[in-house]
């Protein structure tokens, strides 16, 4: 998806354990990308099974975010909303976890949403814009429209990401 990124992070690793940078601007500048980072958000989810998202938001309050999870282990999903560009509609996947150092970078105009593999997860998020109520819009996992592979069905779902409605550009894409 044009925008969307995994980033692999080399840690540094010696007989203590292993360090590793989590965010770096000048890096991201490099490969051309600007997060202009605004705020940063941790998630802890007790339970394996636990789905988070399709989270995002509408211009002008359009979020990047750079996704990166510490502890445990997630199916991790960026989903493109953006429908001037041939991959609308078209979604990416993969594992995140806290040995492998990778992280995703969510474009705006983007969906995101996870799920856990593990228990005691724990995810940060590197955040472009400030949380806009108003703007907030959620794509429900199960969504027909964009048909995404889990690769295992969830447990545990808040009620407000599994009452979005089916997917409706007028709802979904109307800024």
């Amino acid at each position: 998806l044009p925008g969307a990124a995994l980033l692999a992070f080399r840690p540094h690793a010696d007989s203590r354990g292993w360090f590793s940078r989590a965010y770096c601007r000048a890096q991201l500048k490099a490969l051309g990308f600007d997060l202009d980072v605004v705020q940063a958000n941790v998630s802890r989810s007790e339970r394996r099974g636990t789905l988070r998202g399709l989270h995002y938001q509408l211009p002008p309050s359009a979020e990047a975010k750079l996704v990166r999870c510490l502890a445990g282990a997630i199916y991790d999903v960026v989903l493109d909303l953006r429908p001037h560009l041939p991959t609308f509609g078209r979604w990416f996947a993969t594992r995140l976890d806290a040995h492998n150092a990778h992280a995703v970078l969510v474009p705006p105009g983007c969906a995101h949403g996870f799920l856990t593999l593990s228990e005691g997860v724990v995810v940060l998020y590197f955040v472009s814009k400030a949380y806009d109520p108003a703007r907030e819009r959620g794509i429900r996992y199960d969504d027909p429209f964009f048909a995404i592979r889990w690769p295992f069905p969830p447990i545990l779902v808040s009620e407000r990401d599994r009452s979005h409605p089916d997917f409706d550009p007028a709802y979904h894409l109307a800024a």
